[in-house]
């Protein structure tokens, strides 16, 4: 799958991903008032909604992205209806050629784990029948059980030609409380290196050593010059992820934290490889709420989609310039 999405990558000349991740908020009046006046005030009118302004922007961008990153709880908050539109929007976002990275996070105990990879990058078998849930084509995996809950997603990997990115060190500013921990022989110590009441010299961050274990997994997981497992790390942390793109030279590295939460273009150069591949940078607000800020203005509400579109441009050339 990390094949397909490099392809599409360099078709396009752009190492981007667009998170579609809705809120209310976010969604032009025009279209939250048409589906009210339809739905009424119901999780089925903020569905529709949803659908529609999603449809909007994957309409105006696919020709210019080659993945788009729909995150499962913006959806799961508008329960079943939302449900529905996160799969209307996967399937749609395929129809348009584009890969589809589910943002859901998951992760558990083994059996649990292998139902959520059946879910949403793999399958089940009912009667004679082998059928598809949310069919995404790439998931993002929290670690934080260890193997036992990554194997899962890497079995339908190797198995399905799926990919995975595993959370290695997340953009957000409280990341630190546990990320950075200093590790020492598999044991958790406080950043000043204590344990126990002894001095420990030499730790390392507990990032650090999540990355070793998805180079790990990703040997066992190659498709290409490149494995289907790999890594996310935030923009805002470019001295962390030079450290890591060294630790993981064949994983992919998912770089959210670019545009509205502070990440900038001339910090991203460390995610990738020499090749200029490496990295895909994602941004959502400042994509999919685009017409909002002053510098799309120009747009207004009914050509929000538009807006996006120019974000969009903007985007690839600010991140392309690095190189």
């Amino acid at each position: 799958m990390i094949s397909k999405l490099i392809e599409k990558i360099k078709q396009k000349n752009a190492p981007i991903v667009i998170g579609l991740d809705p809120m209310l908020t976010y969604i032009p009046k025009h279209i939250m008032d048409a589906a009210i006046s339809e739905y009424g005030e119901t999780l089925k009118a903020a569905g529709e909604a949803v659908k529609e302004y999603n449809k909007g922007i994957i309409d105006a961008t696919c020709d210019l992205t080659p993945a788009v990153k729909p995150n499962i709880a913006m959806y799961e908050q508008f329960g079943i209806p939302g449900l529905e539109a996160f799969e209307w929007t996967v399937k749609y976002a395929k129809e348009k050629g584009l890969i589809v990275i589910g943002d859901v996070k998951r992760d558990d105990i083994g059996s649990t784990s292998e139902a959520y990879a059946n879910a949403h990058i793999g399958s089940v078998k009912i009667g004679d029948k082998e059928l598809r849930g949310f069919e995404e084509d790439m998931v993002t995996v929290n670690p934080y059980l260890g193997s036992d809950g990554v194997k899962p997603f890497i079995n339908v990997c190797r198995e399905q030609d799926k990919g995975i990115f595993v959370l290695v060190k997340t953009s957000n500013p409280s990341s630190g409380e546990f990320q950075d921990r200093k590790v020492l022989d598999g044991q958790l110590t406080d950043n000043d290196g204590m344990m126990l009441g002894d001095l420990v010299l030499n730790g390392t961050p507990l990032y650090e050593t999540v990355a070793d274990k998805v180079n790990e997994w990703g040997k066992k997981c190659m498709d290409g010059s490149y494995s289907n497992v790999g890594a996310v790390i935030g923009a805002t942390y470019p001295e962390m992820g030079e450290i890591l793109r060294k630790k993981m030279p064949h994983s992919y590295i998912l770089v959210p934290g670019y545009g509205a939460q502070g990440g900038a273009a001339d910090s991203l150069k460390p995610f990738f490889n020499d090749d200029r591949l490496g990295a895909i940078i994602n941004s959502s607000r400042g994509i999919i709420c685009a017409y909002q800020m002053e510098k799309y203005s120009r747009f207004g509400d009914e050509n929000y989609a538009d807006a996006s579109r120019q974000a969009v441009v903007d985007m690839i050339e600010d991140i392309n310039r690095i190189f």
